[in-house]
């Protein structure tokens, strides 16, 4: 994983109406950047849909929400469309970013091992560096579990 203070690797991706959207286009502003494994699978709709959720928390404190993974705009397309996610969604089938954030890992399930994208989140700060790595995040909490974050460093 990246750690906390280095720069966060830019990037270039389509989004899910097919515009490319670069990480440095968000310069200024802190970003929300997860990661997730696949479109319409429960855990990953059960975490967008707490964004959605969520979002306008997000706005009001100025933090853009990027979600991540290999599906194809197409999919991410439907994605939103399906749950009205107000945010974007990054196509990543080459897994640039994917491995760039390292994030791309050995899996183990029901015994079987396969390579996917294990469910991580870094906020990152509006001068481009990792403010928070919060690895292996849970679907249900992580749109909470960052805003309490924002929250707790607003008053610290």
């Amino acid at each position: 994983m990246l750690e906390v203070g280095m720069k966060a690797p830019d990037f270039t991706l389509p989004d899910q109406n097919g515009n490319q959207v670069s990480l440095s286009d968000f310069a200024g502003k802190k970003v929300v950047l997860y990661f997730y494994p696949r479109d319409n699978t429960p855990g990953c709709t059960r975490q967008a849909c707490a964004f959605a959720q969520s979002y306008e928390a997000f706005k009001s404190k100025d933090v853009v929400v990027i979600g991540v993974s290999k599906d194809s705009v197409a999919s991410h397309l439907k994605f939103v469309q399906k749950y009205e996610l107000p945010f974007i969604l990054l196509s990543d089938p080459d897994l640039q970013a994917i491995q760039g954030y390292d994030v791309w890992k050995e899996k183990k399930m029901y015994g079987k091992v396969s390579m996917g994208v294990v469910r991580s989140t870094y906020i990152i700060g509006e001068d481009g560096t990792i403010e928070k790595v919060m690895p292996k995040v849970k679907p249900d909490t992580n749109a909470a579990d960052i805003l309490s974050y924002l929250e707790e460093k607003k008053q610290g």
